[in-house]
């Protein structure tokens, strides 16, 4: 579909852009859907986002934004209400306008990458899961984790405050929970989750010893540069299962589908028409 003046806008804010996958995804569907919305990456850096964000939603043809890094954790100040996943998290990777004009934000990425574990079989429930990363996607990849009701969750992140900060919030929702810090070695966590950049770049070191973990752990990832990446390779050589970090983004889009009142859609919907590239 070409772009007109009847067309609604998706923004896609992140820096740098170079690394999106979401418009492959997004917008081949919409096309074979006949809906005329666009997803449009917009890179805007850290120094002007703030300033950025009131200005985009006063179009008139804006349907909301897909927020990545890294913007995930300071979009909570530029809104006015948050879903109860995104203020456990701390972050936000959606936000809409609401009918008063207020903008509201909520957070999809532990839910994705949660729904991915559970279409796999692998039993969440009652698991010992560890996160390295307590960023935006850490967060809430914990906060989702929790709520699927592991029984241990441990944090991992070189800046302790947000380790300890996401681990406060945890404690306070799910009393019950075993949250544990500045814990990296995945020995006897059954799922194991990189919610690093690391991986990113060439020569990046790996998030973790993946000499420690226990084969036939069930090891995510976040990062989306490669399919199999570094990480994920030395999890497979562990005969571990694993999780590549675009089955994340494809099981959230249905509920960010359903955030902007947008017609239904299955993961395998987008997956047949999806035009990633790597």
């Amino acid at each position: 579909m070409e772009i007109s003046g009847n067309t609604r806008l998706i923004a896609h804010l992140g820096y740098p852009t170079t690394t999106f996958k979401a418009p492959m995804i997004y917008n081949p569907w919409f096309e074979e859907q006949g809906i005329d919305i666009k997803v449009v990456p917009m890179g805007v850096k850290g120094e002007d986002y703030a300033q950025m964000i009131p200005s985009l939603f006063r179009l008139t043809n804006i349907v909301g934004a897909l927020v990545t890094m890294p913007h995930k954790v300071s979009t909570c100040d530029l809104v006015q209400s948050l879903s109860p996943t995104a203020q456990i998290a701390g972050a936000c990777n959606a936000i809409r306008r609401e009918a008063d004009g207020s903008l509201r934000g909520d957070m999809f990425d532990g839910d994705g990458f949660v729904r991915g574990v559970l279409r796999k079989g692998v039993q969440v429930k009652g698991a010992r899961a560890l996160v390295v990363g307590c960023g935006g996607v850490g967060s809430a990849i914990a906060a989702s984790l929790a709520a699927a009701g592991v029984d241990t969750l441990a944090l991992f992140d070189n800046r302790t405050a947000s380790s300890e900060e996401l681990a406060k919030r945890l404690r306070r929702h799910y009393p019950l929970l075993t949250v544990q810090t500045h814990l990296r070695n995945p020995k006897a966590f059954s799922i194991v989750v990189n919610a690093t950049p690391l991986g990113m770049n060439a020569g990046d070191e790996l998030p973790m010893d993946m000499s420690a973990i226990t084969p036939g752990s069930f090891v995510g990832e976040v990062v989306m540069k490669s399919e199999i990446t570094p990480f994920l390779r030395a999890a497979l050589e562990r005969d571990c299962q694993i999780q590549p970090g675009t089955d994340m983004l494809f099981e959230m889009i249905p509920a960010y589908m359903e955030f902007f009142g947008l017609p239904e859609v299955t993961p395998e919907a987008l997956r047949r028409v999806a035009k990633i590239d790597y």
